[in-house]
């Protein structure tokens, strides 16, 4: 039970608290970025927390993958009536595509292992990275650009994990990247 409750896990577990306080504020409001950038500083560290007090868990990795699901999904419902009125219909189509490769990713992963497995590649870091500025870009004469850089890091990052899983002989969550074939 102590290692369930550790310090890594008492911050992802904050985010997942971010989720929830998230929708009672509004965008943009100062309110909604305290609680965001709290949220996201979160997500910055608990990882490195995790390592440095060798607390890494297959629970801390799994309750990550939920807390960063809840906290962007969340983020990204109160962004939808801002992108809608501000993105063109192929960048709609574009984040669909990348949405189902995401899916695939899941549903083949799931297939293989028997088991959830999101894995914590490079590029979805990257993702991770390029995503947390949306909310403040929302309303800057470079929100489209924006918006289109992170729908490319967000396609080649789902592709990645859709071959490793493809292609992998077993499940193997601390892979980073493609290129790393270790077996």
């Amino acid at each position: 039970m102590k290692r369930f409750l550790s310090l890594p896990n008492i911050l992802t577990s904050a985010r997942i608290v971010c989720a929830a306080l998230m929708p009672f504020f509004a965008l943009p409001s100062t309110g909604f970025y305290v609680v965001y950038t709290f949220g996201g500083l979160t997500d910055a560290v608990d990882g490195t927390v995790a390592r440095k007090l060798k607390l890494e868990s297959e629970f801390g990795a799994k309750l990550d993958s939920v807390a960063d699901l809840l906290f962007y999904a969340v983020m990204l419902l109160k962004l939808l009536p801002h992108l809608i009125r501000l993105l063109p219909a192929w960048l709609w189509w574009s984040v669909g595509v990348v949405l189902a490769i995401r899916a695939a990713a899941y549903v083949s992963a799931f297939c293989r292992y028997k088991r959830f497995a999101s894995l914590h590649t490079w590029l979805n870091k990257a993702t991770g990275l390029a995503l947390f500025p949306a909310p403040y870009a929302v309303c800057t004469h470079f929100a489209v650009p924006y918006y289109t850089f992170i729908t490319v890091v967000a396609f080649l990052a789902s592709s990645e994990e859709f071959i490793m899983h493809l292609t992998a002989k077993k499940y193997r969550p601390e892979r980073k990247s493609l290129f790393d074939v270790r077996d």
